[in-house]
């Protein structure tokens, strides 16, 4: 399993960006995606997750302004955010784990997901 995650960036207060991630995943496995960030000094925090099925699952701080989303067909998952604040600030990674079922609720505990792609660095400053 590989992942790829691209799109970070520099960002002002209220400013939106879209993180994407390529997975590269084995055929005929249910994975739950998520995406976990890290903020300078901080420890990981789990933001948001999705399941085959398409049900998503985000952490308090970023509900009503971050989506996130899959295209099964493409094996591309995004994070689209909205009305950044100076602490979404972070190295945000994409993850992944292996699941029995396709509607299996994703694990909000980024200690749970065993593949992880590289982290893309999303600055965001008044």
């Amino acid at each position: 399993v590989q992942l790829q995650a691209f799109g970070g960036g520099s960002v002002q207060t209220g400013g939106s960006l879209r993180l994407s991630c390529a997975a590269s995943l084995n055929t005929g496995t249910n994975y739950v995606m998520a995406w976990i960030r890290q903020a300078p000094g901080k420890e990981r925090e789990f933001v948001a997750a999705i399941n085959w099925s398409g049900s998503t699952y985000e952490t308090d701080s970023v509900k009503g302004r971050f989506t996130i989303s899959r295209d099964n067909a493409k094996n591309i998952v995004y994070l689209q955010m909205n009305n950044l604040k100076s602490e979404d600030t972070a190295v945000y990674y994409c993850v992944a784990r292996n699941v029995a079922s396709r509607r299996a609720v994703p694990s909000q505990d980024y200690r749970d997901y065993r593949y992880w792609g590289q982290g893309t660095e999303v600055t965001v400053s008044s």
